[in-house]
């Protein structure tokens, strides 16, 4: 057995929970690898990006132009839920890399509070075996406060209506990052 490395654990959550014709999420479209993975399986489907910084937009859009089942929303991932549910009844899948922009400013970082609102609202939007993915940094300041509150609210989800998950490796050094991925029963 070779076990897998967290993005690539990530997307074998996602690709296990969605179909060609699936509605996702990118919630944090960063430098647009994700909104690029959901876009190639979900061809018959469509794929919303969010982001509250402009370069992560034009990011995102440059390295998805070739697509043509992308929108995407230069807001914070707290407003996803509404701006689907305008155009959708339910979503398959939603992931998140929270933190900072690779390569971008650190100073600007996911929050705690409007991660846990956009987790909340995605869910009740998301389809029965649906999943959300959280991919948590919590290797920098403001990392390690989200995750700790992140980590808290999810591990209150009545079991009748969530499988979480939590998937790390225990024995990196430097707050290493990890998944929680909350699947909807």
């Amino acid at each position: 057995m070779i076990v897998d490395g967290i993005l690539p654990f990530a997307r074998k959550l996602i690709t296990s929970h969605i179909n060609d014709s699936s509605i996702v999420v990118d919630a944090t479209c960063g430098n647009g690898n994700d909104t690029y993975f959901l876009a190639n399986q979900v061809p018959n489907g469509h794929v919303y990006a969010f982001d509250i910084q402009k370069a992560a937009i034009e990011s995102t859009k440059l390295k998805t132009a070739s697509f043509d089942h992308i929108t995407y929303h230069q807001t914070g991932h707290e407003h996803a839920a509404t701006i689907v549910k305008n155009n959708h009844d339910g979503i398959d899948a939603s992931i998140f890399n929270l933190g900072y922009l690779p390569k971008g400013d650190k100073n600007i970082t996911t929050h705690a509070l409007t991660t846990i609102e956009a987790i909340q609202s995605l869910f009740e939007i998301t389809n029965k075996n649906g999943i959300i993915v959280l991919v948590v940094y919590p290797g920098h300041p403001e990392g390690q406060i989200e995750s700790n509150e992140v980590r808290e609210f999810v591990q209150s989800i009545d079991q009748q209506t969530a499988h979480v998950l939590h998937y790390q490796f225990i024995n990196q050094k430097n707050n290493p990052p990890y998944i929680i991925a909350i699947e909807k029963r």
